[in-house]
This record gives structure tokens, sequence and C-alpha cells, in this order.
């Protein structure tokens, strides 16, 4: 009776450590893959943009501190002659919820061009962002801002897409260790639905929201 109990724990044991595994494995596939491809800031590769990914605001409508982060690195690549571009992108859920223009108002601030800033609103996922640079903005090749636990995934997607992309981390300060728990779990379901997305679904992304104001040949800004 014991030895049929331990055989019946072992076998669960190994069941469990199995989908553990399993679960983990696009993550961790997508750290190996691309991890040699990110840059800290001081050492970018040149490119011809830096998009930049939305990470929500503040309820006063400004960048929460890992949005501020990825700007201020954008920012600063532009500033260095890294990068002649900003794309940036986000979700825009109410008119008092604008992340592409908190983005943008923030570049402005830090001293980009405005006419040097594209804006895409429907950047409400990662494959959106990227889907919309390839097909929208016909961005070939690119430097991807955002923190480090989200590059791989971001820089994945991307590849799949045809973007030839580098990625920069924008860790410019030590965020609170229970979001960063979050956010290095959340990426593990995430890397499952990026690699569905990219190579098995490949959704169209709808590109209805234009940016008021600005043609659809007017944003054809890049590509080699």
């Amino acid at each position: 009776m014991l030895r049929r109990v331990r055989k019946t724990i072992l076998r669960w044991f190994l069941i469990t450590g199995f989908m553990l595994v399993l679960i983990a494995l696009p993550r961790k596939y997508l750290q190996w893959r691309y991890t040699p491809t990110i840059h800290q800031p001081d050492s970018p590769p040149l490119k011809a943009v830096a998009i930049v990914f939305g990470a929500g605001l503040r309820q006063d409508g400004l960048p929460s501190n890992v949005l501020e982060d990825r700007v201020r690195v954008a920012s600063e690549l532009y500033q260095q002659g890294v990068v002649l571009k900003l794309l940036v992108s986000g979700s825009v859920r109410t008119p008092n919820y604008d992340e592409p223009k908190a983005m943008r108002d923030l570049a402005i601030e830090l001293g980009v061009a405005s006419d040097d800033i594209f804006i895409d609103p429907d950047g409400s996922r990662t494959y959106n962002t990227c889907f919309n640079a390839k097909h929208l903005f016909k961005i070939s090749e690119a430097i991807l801002v955002s923190q480090e636990f989200h590059l791989p995934r971001a820089l994945g997607i991307c590849d799949a897409l045809g973007i030839d992309a580098a990625g920069v981390a924008s860790d410019l300060r030590s965020y609170n260790s229970r979001a960063m728990r979050y956010w290095e779990f959340r990426e593990i379901p995430a890397s499952w639905v990026a690699l569905w997305d990219a190579y098995i679904a490949k959704p169209n992304v709808s590109t209805q929201n234009a940016p008021v104001g600005m043609k659809l040949e007017e944003r054809v800004y890049y590509d080699s």
C-alpha cells in the first residue's frame, strides 16, 4: 500500500514538473534567443527609428515610472543621433487616458522634435505595436525600447513579422519588487500568446484609428 502511494506521488510530481517546464518553455526560448540582441543605453546599435511601447499612465494622466523610463531612453537615443525618429505606441481608452499623447508630450519636453515623433494609438498589445510598425508605418528595422523583462517577447514578435530589431533596455531605476514579480510571471503566458499570434494565428490588427491630420502616405517614413 505504501509503495503504491509513493509511486502515485512520484508520478504526479513528475507530471507536475513536466507541465511547469512546458509552460515556461516559450519564455525561456525567447530569453535564450533574443537576450544577446538586448543592449544597454550606453552601447546601442544604429537604427533609423526607436519603437517605444506603452506601459500605463498615472491617475493624473502622466506616464508611469516604467513608461517614463522608456520615453527617456528613446529620447536620449534621439539626442545622440542613434535614431532619427520615434514611434510611440500605446492604448487610448478615454480622452483622459491617452498613452501615445502622454509619451509624445514627454518626448517633446525632453528635446525630441515633434515632426520626428509618430503616434500609433492602436498599441494596446505588444503584437499590435509590432504589426502596425511593420504594416502601417512600413518600418523594416528598429530599436525596441522597453524594460529588459519585456524585450525578449517584443523582439520575438518583431522578428516573426520581418522587422530587423534590436533591444535597448530602459531599466533606469529599481521598480517595485512586487510589481516586478508580477511582470516576470506575466511574461510566461504572454510568451505563449506571442508565439501563437506571431507564427500561427497571425491576426491582422485594425488600423482604423489613424492619427488625426496624418495621412497614411505621410506615415510611411522609412523602409530600407
